[in-house]
C-alpha cells in the first residue's frame, strides 16, 4: 500500500489478495487527507472494507490493526468521501461472560437512532436470548463477533422494527451462520369461538398488508408493548378495536403454554429471519345469530393509525380452508390437540 504524504489529498488503490479469496480484490479510491491539513480525516470507505463479504477474518482484522498503526486523526461527528458525509459510529455491549462485542451503526443511521436501537428493548432481549440456557451461544463452539445495526423504524417514541446484521460464527469451521434480523419483539393473538344456534363461528379480521400486497383474513392480533407483562390486556384491547366485542379477562385459555417449557411457551412464526413471537388465546362464547350477522362486514380498526379493518365471520369447520394465516393454523393445531388431551378448561 502506497500513501502520498506530500500532498493535501492523496489518491490511493488498494490491492488485496489472499489464498482463500477467488480473485485479486480492487478497491475504488480513497481519499486521505495529508497529516500537516487542519481538515485531515480517514474516509467511510476504508472502513467499509472490513466489513466486505469478500475478506476473511485472517485478512479483516490484520488490517483493521494496520489502520489503527497509522493513527490519523479523525473527525469528530463525521467522516467525508468525495460525495458524502456519513459517520462512523462504534458501541461496546459486554456480554455475561465479559466478552466484548462491537457494534456499528449502517450507512444513513442517525446517532439518536443508534443510540435507540442499542438501548431498545428488542436487542437487549436479543442478547439476552443468545445467552440464554437454550441460546445458541451456551454452545462454546458458536461466537458473536459484531452486529451492524442497518436501521430502525420508530412507533411514537418507541421502536417499532429493528434491522441488524449479526456475524456469529462457528468456530470449528469459521464459517458465518445466517445472521439478518430483522427485529420486531413479541405479539398476541386470539382465536375467538362464538356459538350460536348450535354452530360455531369465528371472528377474523380482513386488512390490507402491504408486505404481501394482499387482504388477509387474520385473527386479532397486535404487538405487545415494551414492557412485555400485560399480555392477556393487550389481547383482549386488540379485539376490542378489531373486532368491536369486549371480552372477560378471565375467560381467556393460553393456548401456548400448553406447549412444553423448553419452547418458551411461544410460537416463532418466522425464525429464519425475524425474532416476532406469538401467544396465542382462545376465547370461547355464546351469542345469538343477530350479533354474528351484525358482525360480518363491520368496519373497525384505528384509521388514524392506519388500520383499514373489515370483521369476517366464517364458520369454525371452514376456517382451516380460508385463510393463510400461520396464526389461524397454529391456533387450530393447538386447540385441537389440547381440546384432544383434555386441557382445556370448561367452558363458563
Amino acid at each position: 500500500m502506497i500513501v502520498a504524504d506530500r500532498f493535501r489529498y492523496s489518491y490511493v488503490r488498494l490491492l488485496l489478495s489472499t489464498a482463500t479469496m477467488r480473485s485479486v480484490a480492487t478497491f475504488p479510491a480513497f481519499f486521505i487527507c495529508s497529516r500537516t491539513s487542519p481538515n485531515r480525516y480517514l474516509p467511510q470507505s476504508l472502513f467499509s472494507i472490513l466489513w466486505s463479504s469478500h475478506l476473511t477474518a485472517e485478512v479483516r482484522f490484520p488490517l483493521s490493526s494496520l489502520l489503527r498503526s497509522w493513527k490519523l486523526p479523525v473527525r469528530r461527528g463525521f467522516t467525508r468521501m468525495a460525495t458524502e458525509k456519513e459517520a462512523i459510529r462504534t458501541h461496546i455491549v459486554h456480554l455475561e461472560g465479559g466478552e466484548p462485542v462491537e457494534v456499528f451503526a449502517g450507512a444513513g443511521l442517525s446517532d439518536v437512532d443508534f443510540r435507540n436501537a442499542i438501548d431498545s428493548s428488542l436487542f437487549k432481549q436479543w442478547l439476552k436470548n443468545l445467552q440464554s440456557d437454550s441460546g445458541i451461544l451456551c454452545r462454546r463452539d458458536i461466537s458473536l463477533k459484531r452486529v451492524l445495526i442497518q436501521g430502525v423504524d420508530m412507533f411514537g417514541r418507541r421502536i417499532g422494527f429493528l434491522k441488524f446484521k449479526a456475524d456469529v460464527v462457528d468456530k470449528e469451521t469459521g464459517q458465518k451462520i445466517p445472521g439478518i434480523a430483522f427485529s420486531r419483539g413479541p405479539a398476541v393473538a386470539v382465536l375467538i369461538l362464538l356459538e350460536a344456534d348450535g354452530q360455531t363461528f369465528v371472528a377474523l379480521t380482513d386488512q390490507a398488508r402491504v408486505p404481501v400486497g394482499k387482504f388477509i383474513l387474520e385473527l386479532p392480533a397486535g404487538m405487545i408493548d415494551d414492557d412485555g407483562n400485560d399480555v392477556v390486556g393487550t389481547a383482549v384491547r386488540e379485539v376490542e378495536e378489531e373486532i368491536g366485542i369486549s371480552l372477560k379477562l378471565e375467560s381467556m385459555v393460553n393456548l401456548t403454554s400448553f406447549l412444553d417449557p423448553s419452547t418458551g411457551g411461544k410460537v416463532f412464526p418466522s425464525p429464519g429471519g425475524c425474532d416476532e413471537e406469538l401467544s396465542l388465546f382462545l376465547y370461547r362464547g355464546r351469542v345469538s345469530e343477530e350479533v354474528i350477522e351484525a358482525m360480518h362486514g363491520k368496519e373497525m380498526g384505528l384509521r388514524d393509525h392506519g388500520e383499514m379493518i373489515r370483521v369476517h365471520v366464517v364458520p369454525y369447520e371452514k376456517l382451516w380452508r380460508v385463510t393463510a394465516d400461520a396464526k389461524v393454523l397454529c391456533a387450530i393445531a393447538l386447540y385441537e390437540m389440547a381440546k384432544k388431551d383434555g386441557l382445556l378448561p370448561p367452558t363458563a
